[in-house]
């Protein structure tokens, strides 16, 4: 008889141990699609856009801009702060209606110093109310040191900007676009990434000319 009733309460148990993986499965499957419970950020719809542009132009990332990772979803960068070369306060915002290459540099990487003539070159080519290069600058000690560099090595015509905090910095890394110097993103006009690269490039190349000059037109263009 004992053995019975026992046989008798599992038996009663089962359906609350089905119910209840039921439930749990029901859990999981919202979580993942979004039944009832809240999703993931999709990435901001504005930017949209620049994922067709970096889909349209990825076929140009070979050679000297080989190593250009482009956008694969919609990301608006933060709104960097630094200064320009008066001291007067900027924002990544202020260059809305451009396309630009935003560049963070040093002195004490030597990558960095290599890169500059380039970059220097790709402004004086492509340089307009279109397109702009902005290197930022984030030495944190000596402001005069890269203002001196940048004369020795003849660099001109490409404008000086500098984050003494480095902040910059942080605010990229934070998204997962700073792991290393130098680091370059190239932003569509409304500020959104379409391509970034870890390291150097020989940006007044062909290559990187070519690839920039197409990420410049409108994606309706491309349709």
């Amino acid at each position: 008889m004992l053995d019975q009733r026992k046989a008798r309460s599992a038996t009663r148990r089962i359906p609350l141990v089905i119910a209840t993986v039921a439930v749990g499965g029901l859990v999981g499957f919202a979580a993942l699609y979004g039944l009832g419970l809240k999703r993931g950020p999709a990435g901001d719809p504005v930017c949209r856009a620049a994922v067709q542009t970096a889909n349209r132009i990825a076929p140009l990332a070979h050679g000297e801009v080989a190593a250009l990772t482009m956008a694969t979803a919609p990301l608006k960068l933060p709104d960097l702060a630094f200064e320009d070369a008066e001291g007067k306060p900027k924002k990544l915002s202020d260059f809305r209606g451009k396309t630009v290459l935003v560049n963070l540099w040093a002195t004490w990487c030597v990558p960095c110093r290599k890169e500059m003539p380039a970059l220097e070159g790709l402004q004086v080519t492509l340089g307009s109310e279109n397109f702009q290069v902005v290197a930022i600058n984030i030495d944190t000690r000596d402001p005069e040191k890269p203002k001196n560099f940048l004369k020795e090595a003849g660099i001109t015509r490409l404008g000086y900007f500098n984050d003494q905090k480095a902040k910059v910095f942080q605010d990229l890394k934070a998204i997962g676009r700073a792991l290393g110097m130098p680091t370059s993103v190239l932003v569509d006009p409304q500020g959104c990434e379409i391509a970034t690269i870890a390291g150097p490039a020989e940006w007044s190349s062909d290559d990187a000319l070519r690839l920039i000059q197409a990420a410049m037109k409108p994606v309706a263009a491309s349709l």
